[in-house]
């Protein structure tokens, strides 16, 4: 295990609408406040495999190791692992008709994805995470 997955979570991170919408793109306000997806094919990390660190677009959180990701082939950004098990947050959903997993970024609660079991690794996890949510802090 690296350093960087053994990082404290931050402080929480509490901002009023008005706020996160004059800091955030459209898309990242929809992906990360309102819950949206983007369009599979269409994130700007969907096929970069650039090494850093992926922090989240709403609070500069290390959420995620270019080191853990890989191409899955879902059309989103595909990790094997969080930074630190601290670093995110997970809630059960039942939107649309399905049963899944959540994925929250623990320090402002911004929705990043979900997360499945049909990944690689000693897990087994897919953590499928919307473009829009990250930014990458390259190495």
């Amino acid at each position: 295990m690296t350093d960087t997955k053994q990082t404290a979570p931050q402080s929480k991170v509490e901002k009023s609408e008005k706020e996160w919408r004059a800091e955030l793109t459209p898309m990242q306000y929809a992906v990360l406040r309102e819950k949206a997806t983007e369009r599979p094919f269409t994130g700007e990390y969907d096929h970069s495999f650039d090494p850093g660190t992926y922090v989240c677009a709403g609070c500069g959180q290390p959420l995620f190791s270019s080191d853990d990701k890989f191409d899955s082939g879902c059309g989103w950004p595909a990790f094997s692992a969080p930074a630190s098990q601290s670093a995110v947050a997970e809630e059960r959903d039942g939107s649309h008709g399905m049963i899944r997993t959540e994925v929250l970024c623990s320090k402002c609660q911004g929705h990043l994805g979900h997360v499945f079991d049909d990944g690689p690794g000693p897990d087994g996890l897919r953590y499928c995470i919307n473009s829009a949510a990250l930014k990458l802090d390259p190495k």
